[in-house]
């Protein structure tokens, strides 16, 4: 199984346009690399792709990556997408995906009904191509393709829908997927705000983990004056701290740790800061637009 990192960072990318915070100003400066809004491509065999999640950057994450580019005619490797939210980070990309002859979407009703009734960016979608909903139920094995499954879990969040969706189950989900061929397994869980004993039971064992890294500190955005929640009060466990996930995560036994979904704020963005090494440290990676990852 490879696993393509298409975008590393949080909504708004990193420098966000409308932030002149540390971290965003030395990437203008060229002190760090820049990156998308978070997204995956995964395959079983390089030939068929699933996304999970389609940012607003999806058109130029999928120029950036010859895997996905089309063939001769419009025929193009994307199989199917994959949304662990209806968070509009993770959904507006469905509609530069317009120009698709079909669509298929792997959502839990949850996600779709606020895609509908909500955003509505499904009712706007489908005016342009056929879309194709393939429910998604935590806990139920799902086949996608040459061997290729997927497990949902999910992922309880206290962070305010905007969209004002009903649901207690399914608003917010992770993936744990598997290759039958060579049993490797990875998790992708971009949003996670506590490590319940529920979600560590997902994670435990798996050979790649690429969690959340929104911030580094529980109070980073307070500290910087950019806003007046913590990170854990908008839905995000925190990296650093006796309890934050970089503490937490050793005893899972994962193969492989790598951050992603990092806000524009997040020091460990920067390669030359003291997070950045502390959390190198413990052996623990910080994603980059184009990492390749093999489980």
């Amino acid at each position: 199984m490879l696993l393509r990192v298409l975008g590393s960072a949080a909504g708004g990318g990193s420098p966000q346009w409308n932030c002149g915070c540390p971290v965003c100003a030395a990437v203008r400066s060229r002190a760090g690399a820049a990156r998308t809004q978070s997204s995956v491509a995964v395959s079983a065999d390089r030939r068929r792709w699933f996304l999970v999640n389609a940012s607003p950057d999806v058109r130029s994450q999928i120029e950036a990556f010859p895997g996905l580019h089309p063939h001769d005619d419009r025929t193009t490797p994307l199989e199917a997408v994959l949304l662990t939210d209806a968070e509009l980070d993770h959904t507006l990309g469905l509609l530069l995906l317009r120009e698709a002859r079909a669509l298929r979407l792997y959502a839990t009703p949850a996600v779709c009904e606020t895609l509908c009734a909500g955003s509505g960016i499904l009712r706007t979608l489908e005016r342009y191509c056929p879309v194709e909903w393939r429910a998604v139920t935590p806990g139920a094995d799902l086949a996608l393709a040459d061997g290729l499954s997927c497990r949902a879990f999910d992922v309880p969040t206290s962070k305010h829908d905007r969209f004002g969706a009903r649901a207690d189950h399914g608003r917010v989900v992770g993936y744990r997927l598997t290759d039958q061929r060579s049993g490797g397994t990875l998790v992708y869980l971009p949003g996670v705000q506590s490590l319940t004993p529920a979600l560590r039971v997902e994670i435990e064992g798996c050979g790649c983990l690429l969690i959340d890294g929104t911030c580094w500190r529980d109070d980073e955005l307070v500290r910087l004056g950019l806003a007046g929640r913590t990170s854990r009060e908008m839905g995000h466990l925190p990296i650093d701290g006796p309890d934050g996930s970089l503490a937490q995560l050793p005893s899972l036994g994962v193969g492989r740790t790598i951050y992603v979904h990092m806000n524009n704020t997040n020091p460990v963005l920067l390669e030359d800061a003291p997070e950045r090494r502390t959390l190198e440290k413990s052996g623990a990676e910080v994603a980059t637009d184009g990492l390749e990852v093999r489980v």
